[in-house]
């Protein structure tokens, strides 16, 4: 219930809700996709690869990709969006080796929506793996299919942040929930922004995931229901025991093979499934894109990561491993995209609106074929320009 500007814990209700979820998606919208399943939309990656190459075709696809995550259904499925699963194999293996360091130390791992000690959890994946093999995680960030995605719904300069889950036989499912920003306060807190700010909060961040094995329905892979981020009040509405029941008997589970991705808007209704099978160790890294105009969850040392991938960036590039599009969405996961806040005392912008990025300043040092020692100087200065 809308309340002078206000959601309520009425808000939402079970007969808006299932107005909506019930539609299906309008196949003249789809125009790239491959099918659609459970009104959820497939990409076969290996045939668009060619469209992320050529600026209009980029274009055309990110706009049929944020009418998904938008006004559309709201989740999308990338298929093969690694043509290659070596970086997926090589990424798994440093997950499990953080896992297993963290639980020798005793790390305490809470889980959102889920009971702890449930899942392997790796908060902050994505500073993680950068330290632990940069030349790895180039290759696995170095994806223009998924850069793609994420500027299709949050523009350019978006940061990424990542958080493994790795559930076993057995691990039990998440609540049906709305993710970041709102959907990690508590009602009460929830209930204090207005309803502008709700619909806001829908499209300050990207949620992800890209999966790490083969997931059978029955290793328990996102339980979805299309459209649901259409709600309105739906920040106050999921946790409410008639939603939670309605999403239980209307979610969709489609299965995933490894280096498949699925992305979906925030305010989709969605929870991770039960893992039922008996051997299936379900990984997934989990990918929660921000927006350059808000707040990230997680506190990412960017200049650590920047130094850790330039001289791999160069070599990757030097051996034709990467070209320039996949060097450039790397450094689109690990360095700053935006220029703001900054000292503009010190940190004027020159000869244009805003100072240089984080990211603009890697970018022309590995055009520049710069050296380690003249980056990491630059990189250096550039920060110290910036502090208050």
């Amino acid at each position: 219930m809308l309340d002078q500007g206000y959601f309520g814990p009425e808000s939402g209700s079970l007969e808006e809700l299932a107005a909506l979820t019930t539609r299906e998606p309008d196949p003249g919208a789809l125009a790239h996709a491959a099918r659609v399943e459970r009104r959820v939309p497939l990409y076969d990656m290996g045939r668009l690869r060619g469209h992320l190459a050529g600026p209009e075709a980029r274009r055309a696809l990110m706009a049929e990709w944020a009418w998904v995550l938008g006004p559309g259904p709201g989740v999308l499925v990338l298929k093969s969006a690694y043509a290659d699963v070596g970086p997926v194999d090589r990424a798994s293996e440093v997950f499990h080796r953080i896992i297993a360091g963290e639980k020798a130390t005793g790390q305490g791992k809470g889980d959102h929506f889920a009971a702890a000690g449930a899942n392997d959890r790796i908060w902050n994946s994505l500073q993680k793996q950068c330290f632990a093999d940069p030349e790895g995680f180039a290759l696995y960030y170095g994806n223009p299919a998924i850069a793609a995605v994420c500027e299709a719904w949050l523009g350019p300069f978006y940061q990424m942040t990542a958080q493994v889950n790795l559930v076993r036989p057995g691990g039990k499912a998440q609540s049906a929930h709305r993710d970041y920003h709102l959907g990690f306060q508590t009602a009460e807190v929830a209930a204090r922004f207005p309803a502008h700010v709700h619909a806001l909060s829908a499209v300050m961040t990207l949620q992800g995931a890209v999966a790490h094995c083969d997931m059978p329905v029955e290793s328990g892979p996102t339980m979805l229901l299309p459209f649901s981020q259409l709600v309105p009040g739906g920040y106050m509405a999921y946790r409410r025991t008639d939603v939670a029941a309605f999403f239980a008997e209307h979610a969709v589970q489609l299965p995933l093979e490894k280096g498949d991705a699925v992305f979906f808007n925030p305010a989709l209704y969605h929870a991770a499934g039960e893992n039922r099978s008996e051997d299936i160790h379900r990984m997934a890294n989990l990918l929660q894109v921000s927006s350059a105009f808000g707040r990230a969850m997680e506190a990412v040392d960017r200049m650590a990561m920047c130094r850790a991938l330039y001289p791999v960036l160069g070599r990757l590039t030097a051996e034709g491993r990467l070209d320039a599009p996949e060097a450039g969405a790397a450094i689109s996961a690990a360095a700053e995209g935006y220029s703001f806040p900054t000292n503009l005392d010190t940190d004027p912008p020159m000869g244009g609106l805003a100072p240089e990025t984080q990211a603009a300043l890697m970018t022309r040092a590995l055009e520049g074929g710069w050296t380690e020692d003249a980056f990491e100087a630059a990189l250096a200065e550039h920060a110290a320009r910036r502090a208050p």
